[in-house]
């Protein structure tokens, strides 16, 4: 076996014997919306042959545009001979749905099984990796839905199950669920984590490491761009924020987390790193985090971040300790459910 010519490094996927690299690619907002076909195929390409293994997605972005573009790449990365899709981990996420109707969003078995299916489809694959319950739902018991997602591994359509954005207690009931039941158990949560949002991560979820050695891949670790400093001068043009989907994303207190970026981007500097690479750094350096999920929309952008890697063992306790300072982060108490996630079902009653 030849010699791998990069220097990612792999961590266990929570409590599996599933190898993901530290730092992964997810489709969330670029695919379709800012990146087309071939765009696409040269940064997931890029990313391969940097050690990237594991690449994320989900029914919903660009309203399953997203899926059908990555699934290409795969195909067309085989046909080249760039990959086989067993060196690939390939993931989705359920609940969104593509559809308006009352059972085409949530966690019901009827939505899981027949949105397992239908993105399978898009992808034009026999099974993904990863499947995760992209949020909860109040509106459906846990044991259905842990049913559902056992009959879905149990197809061979996913191999591993998890959760995306759940409350730490909703995860224990449904291990729980899966131990009594004899079924399989949830392994893995997809949060947003950060320098500037850590509450579910470092707070309502240390009973899940101790108990399951849950694990965790990581969402939007530059806060939507924030912690690269780019909008320290106001919001360019083409910037995630400049897109109308996502203006209301961190309207509330966006100045202060500017500011605070900008005091951050010093702390950069005397590491010797851009504050981006200083941020993926510090998320990757938390021992919990099994990969931290990246997005770019050129190769350009995925190499700088890329390099953060090399600079997590500088994330000494010292360096932690100006960051923190800065950050000044206060825990809020994590919800069973975002108000708007809640009333996708109950707005049908």
């Amino acid at each position: 076996m030849a010699a791998p010519t990069h220097n990612m490094k792999y961590r266990f996927l929570g409590n599996t014997g599933l190898l993901v690299s530290r730092l992964s690619f997810g489709s969330w907002v670029t695919f379709d919306t800012q990146l087309d076909f071939e765009k696409a195929y040269s940064i997931m390409e890029h990313a391969y042959k940097n050690g990237v293994n594991f690449f994320d997605n989900a029914e919903v972005y660009a309203n399953g545009q997203s899926e059908l573009i990555m699934g290409k790449v795969v195909k067309a990365g085989i046909e080249r001979k760039l990959w086989s899709r067993e060196d690939l981990v390939i993931s989705t996420k359920l609940f969104f749905g593509t559809k308006s109707g009352p059972n085409d969003v949530g966690n019901s078995r009827k939505h899981i099984v027949e949105g397992m299916k239908a993105s399978l489809k898009r992808f034009d694959l026999d099974y993904v990796d990863l499947v995760f319950c992209h949020r909860p739902d109040p509106s459906t018991p846990i044991e259905e839905t842990v049913r559902a997602m056992n009959f879905v591994i149990e197809q061979g359509w996913a191999f591993y199950w998890g959760t995306s954005e759940w409350c730490a207690k909703d995860i224990i009931e449904a291990c729980e669920i899966a131990d009594r039941l004899g079924l399989i158990r949830p392994v893995y949560d997809q949060p947003q984590y950060h320098i500037l949002e850590r509450s579910r991560v470092e707070y309502d979820f240390d009973v899940l490491y101790k108990k399951y050695n849950y694990g965790l891949t990581t969402w939007s670790p530059l806060a939507s761009g924030v912690l690269t400093g780019k909008y320290s001068k106001g919001i360019p043009e083409g910037s995630r924020l400049s897109m109308p989907s996502y203006k209301q994303m961190l309207s509330n207190g966006l100045e202060e987390k500017i500011a605070k970026a900008d005091k951050l981007a010093e702390v950069a500097k005397e590491v010797g790193c851009s504050l981006a690479q200083l941020s993926i750094a510090w998320v990757a350096a938390n021992p919990h985090v099994s990969t931290v999920i990246l997005g770019a929309t050129s190769i350009k952008q995925l190499d700088e971040n890329l390099k953060a890697l090399e600079y997590v063992d500088k994330i000494t306790p010292e360096v932690r300790g100006k960051i923190d300072a800065i950050a000044d982060f206060r825990p809020k108490v994590v919800p069973q459910a975002e108000p708007f996630v809640i009333n996708l079902r109950q707005k049908w009653l």
